[in-house]
């Protein structure tokens, strides 16, 4: 019997490593869609729109938002459109290593390839003479800035004023996500229930290489929040988590709650939001009607970040 599962699993395994996906023309993982940040990298990023600040510009809050693991700079543009024409502070929006490209180039960066223009462009805005910088991340935006704060990378820099978390990735819904090391390269990849809107900026096809970078980056956070993880003493926490979610694990933002502190030891700012929905503060492109208390839920994020911000 043994001998016959060991086939079984040969099989299935030779099947899975010759299978690539049926990409079609309209997804961005034909590469026939990029994000638009890599042409214009000056409509959604500070230190290419304004490198050379002023002092009172150097003074003004920028913040860096981020996006979640497959996902597009995309999942930020409420928020800058709901910033309209105000002045008294910037939005970055930085596209993760790896994303907002074709299948390929997905498939092939690591989490730390993620990561890494996140940092690019906060050192670019502290070269700039930037010195009030913050961050927006949702989902696995979240878990890199985490990341950042563990490994020292703002131990000699400026240090960031305020973080913002929405539905931070720390416990993947998805239990399923601990046995990719093994169902991996039989699967080869797994398949997003997008919307036909959201087909143009989150990938369809998730390999399951890019599934390994992600549990392995929420592991490394995870044993990070065990050990705890100290906020600079200028820096504040603010999460914002769905009562609902079927894509991170509430029990992630007590993790949080438990293993983050202030400088002076005090625990950060948690607040449940009443939505089942994964990045609340995305609302185009959804399956189904979007209702007022969504909106609600929006708006509320919104102006909370920006008195922050201003604070």
């Amino acid at each position: 019997m043994k001998k016959y599962i060991l086939l079984l699993f040969t099989v299935l395994l030779s099947v899975a490593c010759s299978k690539d996906p049926d990409i079609e023309a309209h997804m961005l993982d034909s590469g026939l869609k990029f994000d638009q940040s890599i042409y214009e990298p000056e409509k959604f990023l500070v230190s290419y729109a304004n490198p050379n600040p002023n002092p009172a510009e150097a003074q003004r809050p920028v913040l860096i938002a981020i996006h979640g693991y497959s996902a597009s700079t995309f999942e930020w543009n409420e928020l800058r459109t709901w910033a309209g024409n105000r002045t008294d502070f910037a939005i970055s929006q930085v596209l993760m290593g790896g994303h907002g490209r074709d299948y390929q180039t997905f498939k092939e960066a690591s989490w730390k390839d993620w990561r890494q223009p996140i940092m690019d462009e906060y050192a670019r805005l502290e070269q700039a003479g930037y010195q009030n910088i913050s961050f927006a991340g949702s989902s696995t935006g979240c878990t890199l800035v985490l990341e950042m704060l563990a490994n020292g990378y703002f131990n000699n820099r400026i240090k960031p004023r305020h973080l913002f978390f929405v539905d931070p990735n720390i416990i993947a819904s998805d239990k399923n996500l601990s046995l990719i090391g093994v169902l991996g390269p039989i699967i080869g990849y797994t398949e997003a229930d997008n919307t036909t809107g959201e087909e143009q900026y989150w990938y369809h096809y998730r390999p399951y290489e890019t599934l390994k970078e992600l549990r392995n980056l929420l592991q490394v956070v995870r044993k990070e929040l065990q050990r705890g993880i100290s906020l600079p003493a200028s820096t504040t926490l603010k999460v914002y988590k769905s009562e609902k979610d079927d894509v991170t694990d509430p029990v992630g933002a007590v993790l949080i709650y438990k293993g983050v502190k202030t400088s002076t030891g005090q625990p950060v700012d948690i607040s449940l939001i009443p939505s089942d929905l994964h990045v609340f503060t995305r609302l185009e492109h959804r399956e189904g009607p979007v209702t007022a208390q969504d909106r609600d839920n929006q708006r509320q994020v919104f102006e909370d970040i920006a008195a922050r911000l201003l604070q």
